[in-house]
């Protein structure tokens, strides 16, 4: 049943590219996936930071924010996926890392309260989409999706599995609301991606 509600309640704001890129959101949330230990991005995150390539490419934010796992020096997310968009040709003052975006709730509330964003698109791919736009919407951001679905990956029913359980964990996650692992200073979106740079 609640799987059902979650998706329910996200669906009519899931878009297409063409429909997103008028929003004229204050940033595109790339949500961070697994990075291989040569630095190499995966398929799916690889996909996903292309999607918000091309969001950023047809207007819809002027901003990009990084959100991923980067809480050990030696595992580090948010830096690939910037350097990546910076060789596509983002500028780099355009994009923003979220060093502490743990887990799907967390990156939607540290974009809400550290990045001060009111209005963001999510990308990620399909299957986690509901969920992750579902969270953003209960804790308050005016949130759609796109999907990055341009191919397809490996362990998906295990991911789907996973997803199921996920948006259970998340829907239990709003009501109560918990603070995420860490919160920090305020760094508006609408100011300097450099202010996100660190030493590694």
């Amino acid at each position: 049943i609640l799987n059902g509600v979650v998706i329910f309640a996200s669906r009519p704001y899931i878009m297409e590219e063409e429909q997103a890129s008028k929003l004229d959101a204050d940033c595109i949330l790339v949500l961070g996936a697994l990075v291989w230990k040569s630095g190499q991005l995966s398929l799916m995150l690889e996909d996903r930071v292309l999607e918000g390539i091309a969001l950023y490419g047809k207007g819809a934010s002027g901003r990009l924010l990084m959100s991923g796992d980067h809480g050990r020096e030696d595992y580090d997310e948010v830096n690939r996926m910037k350097q990546y968009a910076v060789g596509k040709g983002v500028p780099a003052d355009h994009i923003f890392m979220d060093h502490a975006g743990f887990s799907t709730y967390e990156s939607m509330y540290r974009a809400k309260e550290v990045f001060q964003a009111k209005k963001i698109v999510i990308v990620t791919q399909g299957y986690h989409l509901y969920r992750a736009v579902y969270v953003a919407r209960a804790l308050g951001l005016d949130a759609y999706g796109v999907a990055s679905d341009p191919r397809g990956y490996p362990n998906m029913p295990y991911n789907q599995a996973r997803e199921f359980l996920a948006r259970v964990k998340d829907f239990a996650q709003v009501v109560l609301h918990p603070k995420p692992t860490y919160l920090g200073d305020v760094i508006p979106i609408t100011g300097s991606g450099s202010l996100t740079d660190d030493s590694h």
